[in-house]
């Protein structure tokens, strides 16, 4: 649906003498960033073009420096030209990325030598001096998992990185998910980071929790007094959340091959929805208040053994079909896919949260890939009101009231409810109401890295994963994974690219009384 032509009323925002003073805006501070893997596709795609967003908006700080590094040999003015054609290709205005392109510098680097990080930071030190910095450094891993232990070992032992302190200059690391394969290794890049830095300096990041519409979940639950009374096992009768792609596996068979969608998408995006869906009220709204009650949500799924993994989780591969009427590859079929892979690119779960609040409702996860619609929801689904009076006059069934939050696209909220349809006859048919970003607030939501760039600047770790955090997300997920590898926990089937998954995933929620509602 086009939100332009829903009709509904435009969000005004009140003027708020205290909204451009709040948090999320708070002055940022001078800073030399330094971005590893600065040739790479995350660089070019998602964190220049933030960066030229963010110094267009004011938002950055004017002496903030720009160090990139890569292994691959070549000069600051050769970096600029391949950097600035890469950041135009993603909607940056060319002046914008010009402004931007004075405060940026490249300097090579293997991420396994010691002598380089010794020249990085004569360069770094060099930028400092020259620009009046006062050594604040954000450091943004932005290379593959494999090389982070090479390049926080390194950073260690260089004297780049500085001690933790409240008063001298900081230093802070962003790491990219995937946060290790299992949880095994996720203690062990844990051990590895707390080697050079304090808990405080780290900043795992997950873009999904740098958008907007998850953001405005806590927002719209604990902002608005007529939702959360009902945010509870009295009024809810299950939550379905979901994280439905359109496209396959593209470049990424190596890494897909040993992720699949469970540690792809399971472990950290579902698992953050989850925890700020399910979560209580925190005391306050700052980091550690806020990453509390997630820990909290975490700790209270029921575990799940190996026959609970056969009753509570289904998974899938996607075969030949056809998206948006183009024909699509089997999985099996992508380039550099095992020809008998069992590696899952749908899974949908049951997951309970056993504290006061939410015992008795079950919470569905799902992911997959090649499927009907890309779409990323939170559907609260409310429990049925008595209507005998209603059957009496022949209406036998209703259709659940539902809140749906879309995280993407068209980011919104809606609410379904039923309503008399015109005529003698009583018919209830349900309608909705609908916010969206766009037709309410005049534009689309800002991209998710602009947010987290500058919340790492600022220091703020509310919308960052931590340790603990992390870890209890992959026993969850290693309790399912460990099953199937072990060949229990039921079958990998197979899907046809383009529908909306497994038609044994329909059964299974069946079983429970439920169904998937349509997105």
């Amino acid at each position: 649906m086009n939100p332009a032509s829903t009709g509904a009323a435009r969000a005004e925002p009140v003027d708020n003498p205290l909204r451009e003073g709040s948090v999320t805006l708070r002055a940022a501070e001078p800073c030399a960033i330094v971005v590893f893997g600065a040739t790479g596709d995350l660089a070019h795609k998602k964190l220049f073009p933030a960066l030229c967003r963010i110094s267009a908006s004011k938002a950055l700080h004017p002496r903030t420096a720009i160090l990139g590094t890569a292994r691959r040999a070549m000069s600051a003015d050769a970096f600029k030209k391949e950097m600035g054609a890469s950041v135009v290709e993603q909607g940056i205005d060319a002046r914008e990325w010009e402004r931007l392109a004075e405060r940026v510098d490249y300097v090579a680097g293997e991420f396994d030598d010691p002598a380089s990080y010794q020249a990085l930071r004569q360069h770094l030190e060099a930028i400092e001096k020259e620009r009046g910095l006062p050594g604040n450094r954000l450091l943004y891993l932005a290379v593959p998992p494999a090389a982070y232990e090479s390049i926080v070992g390194n950073l260690g032992k260089s004297g780049i990185v500085h001690p933790h302190s409240k008063t001298g200059p900081w230093a802070r690391v962003v790491v990219e998910k995937p946060f290790g394969h299992d949880l095994e290794s996720a203690k062990e890049l844990n051990r590895r980071l707390h080697s050079v830095f304090d808990e405080r300096q780290i900043f795992r990041i997950d873009h999904y929790l740098g958008k907007e519409s998850v953001q405005n979940i806590l927002i719209l639950r604990l902002g608005n007094g007529f939702f959360e009374p009902l945010w509870n096992n009295r009024y809810v009768d299950h939550v379905q959340i979901t994280v439905a792609e359109t496209v396959g596996v593209e470049q990424r068979a190596a890494y897909y091959e040993q992720a699949g969608v469970s540690r792809d998408i399971l472990q950290n995006h579902l698992m953050q929805l989850l925890s700020l869906t399910a979560m209580e009220p925190p005391a306050r709204f700052d980091a550690d208040s806020v990453r509390d009650e997630k820990v909290k949500v975490l700790r209270a799924v029921r575990p799940l053994d190996p026959d609970d993994v056969a009753l509570r989780a289904i998974r899938g591969q996607y075969a030949r079909g056809a998206v948006a009427g183009t024909p699509v590859s089997g999985y099996r079929e992508e380039p550099g896919v095992a020809p008998e892979s069992e590696t899952e690119t749908y899974l949908a779960v049951r997951l309970d949260v056993d504290n006061w609040r939410w015992a008795g409702v079950p919470f569905y996860l799902r992911s997959g890939k090649r499927l009907a619609k890309r779409a990323t929801e939170i559907e609260i689904v409310f429990r049925q009101p008595p209507y005998a009076l209603f059957r009496t006059a022949g209406i036998s069934e209703l259709d659940p009231n539902v809140l749906r939050m879309r995280i993407q696209p068209d980011e919104g909220v809606s609410v379904s409810f039923g309503a008399k349809s015109p005529g003698a006859a009583l018919h209830i048919d349900p309608v909705r109401m609908d916010f969206y970003y766009l037709t309410s607030f005049g534009s689309d939501p800002p991209d998710a890295y602009d947010r987290l760039l500058l919340d790492c600047n600022r220091g703020d770790m509310t919308l960052f994963a931590r340790k603990d955090e992390v870890e209890l997300a992959w026993e969850i997920v290693d309790s399912i994974t460990k099953t199937w590898e072990k060949g229990q926990g039921g079958p990998l089937t197979t899907y046809a690219a383009g529908t909306w998954g497994l038609r044994e995933a329909d059964a299974w929620i069946a079983k429970d009384g439920r169904k998937w509602l349509h997105l």
